[in-house]
């Protein structure tokens, strides 16, 4: 065997494995690295004792993938893989992708739109009523009614539409475990109705007592208010400390969300962390040119998990939560000298990090106690007064694993959170960040730096960048270097009109920045930002929220971030018009593009200049040409009269 968990019947029988107590089917190449939820699930059940068989990328046109392995001993497990398949598959312009990160060979289309229902109903199509247990991203933000921006519509819950018989959201190893126990003990997944972290449906006179309870599936497909509701009831209830059991009524079952799982402490973290992972993908995928996905991660490290920065765009909140959580120092070492035996290594560590980089304790002591304050965030629109800053031992691990024989470099790349960072009174960090763990360029997030859009963000305001960007700068030119930073920007979130646009052009004109790329708004599902897309309401304040939605529109708001190439200037200049700033149109250093009338006006000079040009030249050369005519025919009378005199002597 290669070290692998079996992908197929022939390293199922080398084993000699007659049946699987588990078989993982995922939307992903299969690929063993600790950065894949498919991994980290499927190695910890070996821990536990049990068998895993992985059916990766199955055609679901047919039965035969399916049936490779046969039933399983104990469930069916199914993910779409590492995100959801409809963002693999789509741009936010709704196109189809031409590649996928997580597929042999960059190959699109591997996996259906929809991949859980889809891999759920085959699989019941061909086993029949067989337990099936869910979980991932896709699952994990679909598990209650939710707008899907793809179809246009609420769709109701991945469990119910999926036929599955229980949903895992969140990271899953506390899951997974108590699950796995209780099925080796006999219990029927239909009555294991109890574990923290999952979600089932039941008979409406089953429905828990003391639930938060969300509208209905009917309701919040009629009422953009009770979706508007529902939403902040599911992110009121989202914190291990203090949050209820949800429910919402689909028909006539009644969905039921217990209170999240809690959060892995570093003994449990490590533990995940230092199990067998053969850190890359299977070699069955080498002659197709191997998975674009690992490339990133394959020399990384996660050292937390977690994140209370908390943006309404993102999703790590009501997926991995708010709490950080970190693995010890230990751990992190004892990785980092993995990759230096690793034959492939050349010295680099792309990564030391998680959802945020340098987040390595929870924001406040009294979360640990109270929760996370709910509705609130801790760093925006301004840091709370209670915020505890603290980069300390974070810098000290980096310090470390950048003394290990054969670590040429440590990077950071997983994102900074520069408000946090510069709240921090020590400015040894940001020093040490620049000196040694920047690439050249050291990528941020401001997204915007309209207030207005920012608020609706969850971001703070454009002030911390600036603050940032200037020592950023000072330090890199005190040490000699010559780095920049590369700033993350977003158009057309909910919020932003063509004015807030505007100010964000203006912005990168003052700022000298020329981003090559930009990121349209996506409503992915389960977001705050996507609650405001669909809804135009914000659900904390129940408040009317703009929301650019024509396609016209977005063009125009991705445009501005890059009014300065050549083929935006047309449609720069029609959103400048709509917005009343012709003022942006001209040839002074203010304006934002040249007018059309003055360059033409212009291009018109020159030609006039250069037929006038061409005219006297042209006058010039007729004058010597009539000259030269002249002296030939002077010429040709001299040598006529020569020859007479010749010929007729005086």
């Amino acid at each position: 065997m290669n070290g692998f968990l079996p992908v197929s019947r022939e390293e199922m029988e080398e084993l000699g494995i007659k049946q699987f107590d588990y078989i993982y089917i995922t939307g992903d190449a299969y690929v063993d690295h600790p950065s894949f939820g498919v991994s980290i699930i499927s190695r910890l059940l070996e821990s536990l004792g049990f068998t895993v068989g992985i059916i990766s990328q199955p055609d679901w046109k047919s039965d035969r993938d399916f049936k490779k392995f046969g039933l399983p001993k104990y469930a069916f497990l199914v993910t779409s893989g590492n995100i959801d398949s409809m963002v693999a598959h789509y741009t936010s312009a709704k196109r189809k992708r031409s590649d996928d990160a997580y597929t042999a060979g960059g190959v699109a289309g591997k996996r259906p739109d929809r991949a859980v229902i889809v891999y759920c109903r085959k699989i019941r199509e061909i086993y029949g009523d067989v337990p099936i247990a869910i979980g991932g991203l896709e699952a994990s933000l679909r598990r209650f009614a939710h707008y899907d921006y793809w179809d246009d519509e609420v769709k109701p819950s991945v469990l119910v539409e999926s036929t599955a018989d229980l949903l895992m959201y969140g990271m899953g190893e506390h899951q997974i475990t108590e699950l796995s126990k209780r099925l080796a003990d006999g219990e029927d997944i239909k009555n294991i109705h109890d574990i923290r972290g999952t979600c089932y449906l039941t008979e409406p006179c089953n429905t828990p007592i003391g639930s938060a309870e969300c509208p209905d599936y009917k309701q919040v497909c009629e009422n953009k208010e009770a979706y508007a509701r529902a939403t902040k009831i599911q992110y009121d209830q989202q914190d291990e400390v203090y949050g209820k059991t949800v429910i919402q009524r689909h028909g006539k079952m009644m969905f039921v969300q217990n209170p999240p799982a809690y959060s892995l402490n570093s003994e449990e973290l490590d533990r995940i962390y230092s199990l067998p992972y053969m850190r890359n993908y299977h070699p069955s995928y080498e002659a197709l040119g191997g998975v674009p996905g690992i490339e990133e991660v394959k020399f990384s490290i996660t050292h937390n998990r977690g994140c209370f920065g908390y943006c309404n765009f993102c999703s790590i909140a009501l997926h991995q939560g708010r709490r950080i959580t970190c693995r010890s120092e230990e751990s992190i070492l004892e990785e980092a000298e993995k990759l230096t035996k690793m034959s492939d290594f050349k010295g680099y560590i792309h990564d030391v990090g998680g959802p945020t980089a340098n987040f390595r304790h929870t924001s406040c002591e009294k979360q640990l106690k109270f929760g996370m304050c709910k509705g609130k965030k801790c760093l925006a629109p301004e840091p709370c007064k209670a915020l505890k800053v603290d980069h300390s031992e974070y810098l000290d691990i980096l310090r470390k694993i950048r003394k290990i024989k054969g670590i040429k470099k440590v990077f950071i790349r997983s994102g900074i959170r520069y408000d946090y960072l510069m709240q921090d009174k020590n400015d040894e960090f940001i020093r040490e960040l620049i000196k040694h763990h920047v690439s050249g360029q050291l990528k941020v997030a401001p997204e915007h730096c309209s207030a207005v859009v920012l608020d609706k963000m969850g971001k703070p305001h454009i002030e911390a960048y600036k603050e940032f960007q200037k020592r950023f700068y000072e330090i890199t030119k005190g040490i000699g270097k010559e780095q920049y930073l590369v700033p993350y920007l977003m158009s057309s979130h909910p919020g932003s009109t063509l004015k807030e646009a505007i100010e964000l052009a203006l912005f990168l004109r003052d700022n000298k920045i020329r981003p090559e790329q930009v990121q349209d708004f996506y409503p992915t599902p389960g977001t705050i930002s996507t609650c405001m897309f669909y809804t135009e309401l914000d659900p904390y304040t129940m408040e009317k929220v703009y929301v650019p939605k024509t396609s016209k529109e977005k063009a125009m708001q991705r445009a501005l971030l890059q009014y300065f190439r050549p083929q935006n200037r047309e449609i720069v200049r029609e959103a400048l018009i709509k917005a009343g700033r012709c003022d942006l149109i001209g040839n002074s250093p203010s304006c934002l593009i040249p007018d059309i009338a003055v360059q033409s006006n212009n291009k018109n000079s020159q030609k006039n200049n250069v037929e006038r040009k061409d005219n006297k030249k042209w006058q010039k050369n007729r004058k010597n040409q009539t000259h030269q005519k002249k002296a030939q025919v002077q010429n040709q009378h001299h040598q006529k009269n020569q020859k007479a005199n010749r010929k007729f002597p005086k």
